[in-house]
C-alpha cells in the first residue's frame, strides 16, 4: 500500500515541458526489448516505483519472459541475458550511479564492444531521459499504475 500521495501532477503544471520530454524519449530507435531492460534498470537504482511499474509492465506487454524481468536486478549473476544486454545493464548502472572517479574504462571497453559509435551515443541518451523520468516521479510521488490505462497496460496482466 503506497503511504505517500502524489505530491503533484507535473505534467498538468507543466504541459509544454512535459510534451516536449516525452517526444524527446519516445525519439529512440534502438531495440524496444534493450530499452525496456535499460529503463527497469534504472529505475530499480533508483527507486522510482511508478517508472519501475510502468516498464515491468511493457516489457510484459513487449513479450519480455518473466524470469528475466525477476533477474534484472540481479543480471550479473543471472545466465539469461546477452552480452551485449550485460553491456547495456553495465553502462546504465555506470550513468545512473555516476562514481566520484567517472566512468571506468573497463565499462565503456565493454559497453563500446558490443555497440557502434551510434548506438552507444543513443544508449547513453537513453540512460539519461529515464534518470530523468525517475527523478520527476520520485520528487512528486506519482502513483504506480495510476497512468495503465491510458498507456494500455492494463494488457501486462499484473495488476
Amino acid at each position: 500500500m503506497n503511504t505517500h500521495s502524489q505530491r503533484l501532477d507535473y505534467s498538468r503544471h507543466s504541459g509544454d515541458l512535459f510534451k516536449k520530454y516525452l517526444d524527446f524519449s519516445m525519439a529512440f530507435k534502438m531495440d524496444e526489448g534493450l530499452a525496456l531492460l535499460v529503463d527497469i534498470r534504472a529505475s530499480q537504482l533508483n527507486g522510482c516505483a511508478f517508472c519501475l511499474d510502468m516498464h515491468v509492465k511493457q516489457a510484459k506487454v513487449h513479450g519480455e519472459r518473466e524470469l528475466r524481468l525477476h533477474h534484472v536486478a540481479i543480471w550479473r549473476e543471472s545466465p539469461l541475458f546477452t552480452p551485449k544486454e550485460r553491456a547495456a545493464l553495465a553502462w546504465t548502472e555506470a550513468l545512473t550511479r555516476i562514481a566520484a572517479d567517472g566512468v571506468s574504462d573497463a565499462v565503456f571497453t565493454e559497453v563500446r564492444e558490443q555497440f557502434s559509435e551510434a548506438e552507444l551515443t543513443e544508449l547513453t541518451w537513453r540512460v539519461a531521459a529515464i534518470n530523468g523520468w525517475n527523478r520527476l516521479n520520485v520528487a512528486f510521488r506519482t502513483e504506480p499504475g495510476s497512468k495503465d490505462k491510458l498507456l494500455g497496460l492494463e494488457k501486462a496482466g499484473l495488476a
